[in-house]
């Protein structure tokens, strides 16, 4: 855990959330700013900086995506759901913990911003 890390700070529980799924390795809770009508942030419970220093540790990985389709089947996201990890000050990371965005439950649109 790194102590000034917001998510490492939600996973041991100094800071609440909305916590829709857990695991052994990962926390799934709901974003404090949603941009879809679900919108649920996956978690590793160890800090990895992005999806890059996760993919250093496959099972972590392989953690995050079965629980980030874990939440889309109980958030009932059956026409479809996005799946984002924003890497780098470029991509929009704000917080330098690895997380998954899964966005559902209503027609998304184009994957970027003026497409």
């Amino acid at each position: 855990m790194e102590n000034s890390c917001l998510f490492c700070r939600i996973v041991s529980g100094e800071i609440p959330a909305t916590v829709v799924h857990r695991t052994e390795t990962t926390v799934a809770f709901r974003d404090i700013d949603p941009k879809a009508p679900t919108h649920v942030l996956v978690i590793p419970v160890a800090h990895h900086a992005d999806v890059v220093a996760l993919a250093a540790d496959p099972s972590a990985a392989a953690d995050v995506l079965a629980t980030a389709a874990a939440v889309a089947e109980k958030e009932d996201l059956t026409g479809g759901f996005r799946l984002i990890f924003n890497t780098g000050r470029d991509s929009g990371q704000e917080v330098f913990h690895v997380h998954a965005h899964v966005l559902g439950g209503a027609p998304l649109g184009p994957m970027l911003a003026g497409q």
